[in-house]
């Protein structure tokens, strides 16, 4: 394990950041991190590995198959984990374009890529590869309060444009494997959160606004079900699958904690009231507003074919994972300051090494 080469698209985003911190730290992985870097894509949530002399840093746009060829041909890699996507469900609605030219073309792209370089490797080098695609569990649509969760046998019912793109991706990867015998591996995970997340999503949000005394806008009732998977627990499995994960097949990462949005954010009021008071409870910052367009109601994941093949569960509890969530944004406002006011785009992009 200690020699992998893994190419990571999207690694200055908040799961792929993770990911690459995890492999460098706890690894000791080699790997190219391919991002566009668009406004999702931070580069400072990777300071601590920057100048790792197995981190390679190529800003490319997975739509350029050109320059996407060059690199992966260079770095010659074992392993390719695709997490770059647009991924905001807001945005989906306003500018639906963009998601089917990155999640549609850009993996089509990035699968022509990948097969022409599998193609070209040697016997023993074949047996090595893998292509694991990152997806999303809002691909299945939606569930009621009663019905199961979701398994890796669900049909696919997307209600957004973003979930839509994500599952033609999916089947586009499964296309691959099946037509042309490319090693593809599959997982749909549900709700991350954690450190770096950008501050458009959900608890990041929520924590930012309270802070600053503003409301804590809700949509509809609040009472929307998300299962809530901690960013760290969600990077452990994702290796796992890529390791051990059989080819061809899809594996779905959750973190068994079934929350409505409203409770999330009384969860994140309270905690803030214990370790941050002001005169009044941050609860009385909620603020409902109208519903989002096609919302799901219910998201729900059975993890139960992870755990059986690959022994992996999550260890945090929504709790303890809230409360390290919370503690890292109060410790890192300048990470999140710059973010909000743009400057972590400014002057670094004339740092980056091609």
């Amino acid at each position: 394990m200690s020699d992998l080469r893994i190419v990571v698209t999207g690694g200055a985003g908040f799961i792929g950041s993770a990911y690459i911190r995890y492999l460098i730290n706890k690894k000791k992985s080699f790997i190219l991190n391919i991002d566009k870097l668009t406004y999702a894509g931070n580069l400072e949530s990777l300071e601590g590995v920057e100048g790792n002399k197995r981190y390679k840093f190529s800003r490319t746009d997975i739509c350029d198959f050109n320059k996407l060829s060059e690199a992966i041909k260079e770095f010659r890699p074992n392993f390719i984990v695709h997490f770059a996507a647009e991924s905001h469900v807001d945005r989906s609605i306003d500018s639906p374009g963009s998601f089917i030219e990155t999640n549609v073309i850009g993996t089509y792209n990035l699968l022509e890529v990948s097969r022409n370089y599998y193609d070209s490797l040697e016997p023993n080098e074949k047996k090595k590869f893998r292509f694991h695609h990152i997806s999303t569990d809002e691909v299945y649509g939606d569930l009621n309060e009663n019905d199961p969760p979701f398994s890796e046998k669900n049909s696919y019912m997307p209600s957004s444009p973003y979930s839509a793109s994500k599952a033609s991706s999916d089947h586009l990867v499964r296309a691959w494997h099946r037509t042309f015998n490319l090693p593809i591996l599959i997982s749909n995970c549900s709700n991350n959160y954690g450190p770096y997340q950008f501050p458009e999503k959900l608890i990041p949000l929520m924590v930012s606004n309270a802070l600053q005394g503003k409301k804590l806008p809700i949509y509809g009732n609040g009472l929307q079900v998300r299962d809530w998977l901690y960013v760290d627990d969600h990077v452990e499995a994702l290796f796992e699958v890529v390791l051990n994960g059989k080819i061809g097949h899809t594996y779905n990462i959750g973190g068994n904690n079934e929350i409505t949005n409203i409770d999330v954010v009384k969860s994140i009021c309270q905690y803030l009231d214990e370790v941050l008071p002001v005169d009044s409870s941050y609860v009385n910052l909620i603020h409902y507003v109208e519903d989002r367009a096609g919302h799901d109601k219910r998201y729900a994941i059975d993890a139960s074919k992870i755990s059986n093949e690959l022994n992996w569960s999550p260890k945090e509890s929504f709790q303890s994972g809230l409360k390290k969530t919370i503690k890292w944004y109060l410790d890192n406002q300048t990470w999140v300051d710059r973010v909000k006011d743009g400057s972590y785009q400014g002057e670094r992009l004339g740092l980056i090494k091609k």
